[in-house]
């Protein structure tokens, strides 16, 4: 399922215009993006958490050489999900 197809099932569960939907989507999204800029976690009871896990800097390999390369620490977003969603998918 992509974006669009998102857009077009909340659009038809919510009997709402498809345009109406992707506003809501895009609202949605950016609200998750905008806690989690903000190092906040984000819990949805039943389907998950979305939160931001620091990624300590380490060394690599570059395939093609071989030679060791520094990779530098990151945030990254996870998600965990959550006992409902686990129960629905089983």
């Amino acid at each position: 399922m992509n974006k669009n197809d998102l857009v077009g099932v909340v659009a038809d569960k919510a009997t709402i215009t498809k345009a109406q939907a992707a506003e809501a989507v895009d609202a949605v999204f950016e609200a998750i993006t905008g806690a989690l800029k903000n190092g906040d976690e984000v819990r949805l009871v039943g389907f998950g958490t979305f939160a931001v896990s620091q990624r300590k800097a380490s060394t690599g390999r570059n395939p093609a050489t071989g030679a060791e390369i520094q990779i530098p620490a990151s945030n990254q977003a996870k998600f965990k999900p959550g006992k409902g969603l686990k129960d629905s998918i089983n």
